[in-house]
């Protein structure tokens, strides 16, 4: 198939999906809302994290799974069962794009490893999800998101920043994410290899690498020379002062980025005399002595209101927004206006909230997905479908 000749984003791209849990799931839901057909494929009992995330209406239909697997349709298959093994395999030899994160030893051992359902399939790209990649000892562990956090680091970022040297969780699961991203971009890229080449291939995604490569963006920081130049850690993003700042009656954030934004948020405040202080006289003084610049706005911003500040602040082209709670988002204005959120009714769980695909393209629009399927909504028309005659 040529570029010229290729569907609309992903229409006609069939994906066989074994993945289970946040990583996998997210990866190919980003590909259905991208137009992909997602065949999903369960055990008996389900996907895992259809009864994680309570509270729940029915059971096996998680809030979590509402907002990963939107989109798809959900056979149920016993791969331990002959008849089913041969369904799978009918549905290999049609699709573009199988996905799995079952261990290496696990799936070669149910006959589905890569040399097996290449040779089903020679143009199929074979992705698999694993905690940690097959170049490095860590290769036959397990991995969820704490492990990952704890691992590359992440659960002492906290501390650095209040002082509080006990690890601690980011309160999301950041990795999996992370790495569910990871997932569909690097899908991607070979879908458009394989539109360029004719060929498919092996593609492995590690939750492990993938989250370290994230952090350390900035993280590395210092330790990027050899030998370093400084400690790790962006300075920035650990300086104790670097809080939503009190009003009189909440939060904001204010993002005054260089000397001059930290200028007009002083002349703004009607403090222009802070300005005359040698700490913050260049650039170089400034990031020196950060931490008292936070400090003095700390003490300044509780004189007004959230809504006062944002109008004095936006007059003057300096970043800022309110900060809101998290059970507040669903009211957030912007989110609203721009179609983010919309409430739809679901046949078995009735009316919810669904989070639309964020990008936008001047040359395709999504269809309305499908509700997230309840398990093996799809088994009688799959398995009928690629039933061995």
């Amino acid at each position: 198939m040529s570029l010229s000749d290729a569907a609309p984003m992903l229409e006609g791209i069939r994906v066989i999906d074994l993945t289970s849990v946040v990583f996998g799931p997210y990866a190919t839901q980003i590909l259905a809302d991208f137009g992909a057909e997602v065949i999903k494929v369960e055990p008996e009992h389900g996907d895992t994290f259809r009864y994680s995330g309570k509270p729940a209406k029915s059971k096996a239909m998680s809030p979590g799974h509402l907002t990963l697997n939107r989109g798809k349709q959900s056979v149920v298959l016993n791969l331990k069962d002959d008849a089913d093994a041969d369904i799978m395999r009918e549905m290999i030899k049609t699709a573009d794009v199988f996905i799995h994160n079952i261990r290496d030893k696990a799936i070669q051992k149910l006959g589905f490893g890569y040399e097996t359902v290449r040779a089903l399939n020679p143009e199929l790209i074979y992705v698999h999800c694993v905690g940690f990649g097959s170049r490095g000892p860590y290769a036959p562990l397990q991995a969820y998101d704490d492990v990952i956090q704890g691992a590359t680091g992440t659960t002492s970022l906290l501390g650095k920043v209040d002082g509080n040297d006990t690890p601690r969780f980011l309160p999301s699961l950041i990795a999996d994410k992370v790495a569910g991203l990871n997932g569909a971009y690097a899908t991607l890229a070979a879908i458009i290899h394989k539109l360029r080449t004719g060929r498919g291939q092996f593609v492995e995604v590690p939750m492990f690498e993938a989250f370290a490569h994230f952090m350390l963006k900035e993280h590395l920081a210092g330790a990027t020379f050899d030998p370093p130049v400084g400690s790790v850690c962006y300075p920035r993003q650990v300086d104790p002062g670097r809080q939503p700042f009190p009003t009189a009656d909440g939060h904001i954030v204010i993002v005054p980025y260089t000397l001059d934004s930290w200028h007009t948020v002083f002349h703004a405040m009607g403090r222009s005399d802070i300005l005359e202080d040698d700490r913050f006289s260049t650039p170089r003084a400034m990031l020196k002595n950060q931490d008292d610049l936070y400090g003095l706005l700390s003490e300044f911003t509780p004189a007004k209101t959230t809504t006062e500040w944002i109008e004095v602040f936006r007059s003057v082209n300096v970043p800022c927004m309110p900060v809101r709670k998290i059970e507040d988002i669903l009211d957030e204005p912007h989110l609203n206006e721009s179609g983010f959120f919309s409430k739809r009714d679901h046949p078995t769980e009735g009316s919810f909230y669904e989070m639309s695909e964020a990008s936008s393209f001047s040359d395709w629009s999504a269809k309305e997905p499908t509700p997230a399927p309840t398990i093996g909504e799809h088994s009688e028309s799959i398995k009928s479908k690629f039933r061995s005659k």
